[in-house]
């Protein structure tokens, strides 16, 4: 076990020094406030306050975790070895940042809690971060950190003991359109048999009356193929369904529809499902509320997993509503528009609610990226999509960290802009179940 000697415990720096410890390095920690227990303590420790003790393990620390309240801070950013961090420490320290309240700055999400300009969707926009900013959005940098540390420590205390943490992939499908043309009501149907006629699209209206008649399959459903894939190469996904009313932004088919019901509850045979929080839903408790008590009614279970649609969410009340709904995991921490880890971090983390100054029962999933970010944002072409998720399975390899990818059931159709996109997410499920392989 580590000892921390600290002048105060706070519940910021409980909730990072057990990210940090327990979490990302395995490993058991205390902490005291009490200078003579803490001399007399035979075992590895560390002061983490303004000055050291003795000849123990010093880590100086910034003013961020013994705080209230939120501040604009003035942060520089340069390189510790060839990492990105912040938040200097004096040469007495054992390391030149201090890297837990670097952490929590990132993981608390306290910058978006300070004046920003949103986008067009509302949401705090990538380019605005810090991470974005100094060129560090794609690199785990709290893993990166924690686990220099973690080389200090061993060369510092022989007897400290670490459990050595397993990389973990999950592969999470976004269904924002069950199905392409089948089930809809016959208003949508007709709308679509007329654009096709009147926008002399035949080939298409063609395809469209043989899949109205079950002669050809809808180029949606591509949910065989996913759950046959989960089960060749064990790699968990994860479905999140949009059982909304339909609106500008919202278009799935409606949720009383019984072959749309039964494919959720077939679904939920073989993998996890979750909620798929409607665009309109931030803001709007009681839409949040109506959403999740269609999926319980549709899958006879508690909702326990949500990603909000559009990946819409204004911290810290978007978080706030899932928690009073009891619903403890959320996914929807990344950037619509860039790759990367929006919280510095590949490894999940309970929300820390900076309005009340409490570990919430939260547990936060990000993700490294979307389908559509690379394909609609970024404007990669396929060979350079896959680079560009081997790169970040990488990253998160080299940290035995936890790789969660978005795709879309629409994404693996094989149709329109989506030519080769099956391949794209087979090869990434082919490398993320090599375990054995690391970042070089």
């Amino acid at each position: 076990m580590l000892l921390i000697y600290t002048h105060k415990i706070t519940p910021r720096l409980t909730f990072i020094f057990n990210q940090v410890f327990k979490r990302i390095l395995q490993t058991q920690v205390s902490y005291t406030t009490d200078i003579a227990y803490f001399e007399n303590f035979i075992g590895p420790k560390i002061t983490y306050t303004k000055a050291p003790l003795a000849d123990e393990l010093f880590i100086r620390c910034h003013d961020l975790l013994f705080e209230q309240g939120i501040y604009d801070i003035e942060i520089t950013v340069s390189n510790w070895d060839a990492t990105p961090c912040f938040f200097k420490t004096g040469k007495k320290s054992a390391i030149p940042f201090d890297i837990f309240a670097a952490s929590f700055y990132l993981l608390s999400r306290y910058e978006e809690y300070l004046p920003h300009v949103k986008d067009e969707f509302d949401r705090f926009p990538a380019t605005e971060s810090l991470a974005f900013k100094n060129h560090f959005l794609e690199i785990p940098v709290v893993d990166i950190w924690a686990f220099k540390l973690k080389e200090l420590l061993n060369e510092r205390f022989e007897n400290l003991e670490f459990v050595e943490r397993q990389f973990n992939a999950l592969s999470t499908i976004d269904i924002d359109s069950a199905f392409a043309i089948k089930h809809k009501n016959i208003l949508r149907t007709l709308s679509g048999i007329l654009s096709d006629f009147f926008n002399f699209n035949f080939k298409q209206l063609s395809y469209r009356l043989l899949v109205i008649f079950n002669f050809r399959k809808d180029h949606f459903d591509q949910f065989n193929k996913i759950l046959n894939l989960q089960k060749s190469f064990k790699i968990p996904t994860i479905f999140f369904f949009l059982v909304s009313d339909y609106t500008t932004h919202d278009k799935n088919i409606s949720h009383n529809n019984l072959k749309f019901r039964s494919l959720i509850k077939s679904v939920a045979d073989y993998a996890q499902v979750g909620l798929h929080p409607s665009f309109f839903t931030m803001g709007n408790d009681a839409m949040l509320k109506k959403e999740s008590k269609r999926l319980e009614e549709i899958t006879n279970a508690h909702v326990q997993k949500s990603r909000y649609h559009f990946l819409r969410i204004d911290l810290p009340e978007s978080y706030q509503k899932l928690i009073d709904l009891e619903i403890f995991e959320d996914y929807t921490m990344g950037y619509a528009q860039h790759c990367g880890f929006r919280a510095g971090t590949c490894t999940p983390f309970y929300f820390y609610d900076l309005d009340f100054e409490i570990q919430t029962p939260l547990k936060i999933f990000s993700f490294a990226f979307m389908d559509g970010t690379l394909k609609d944002y970024l404007f990669l072409s396929n060979r350079k999509v896959e680079l560009k998720i081997e790169n970040l399975i990488q990253q998160v390899k080299a940290v035995d960290g936890t790789f969660i990818s978005i795709f879309h059931n629409e994404s693996l159709s094989e149709t329109g802009r989506w030519l080769g996109w099956s391949k794209i997410y087979y090869n990434m499920l082919k490398i993320l179940s090599d375990k054995e392989l690391k970042s070089t």
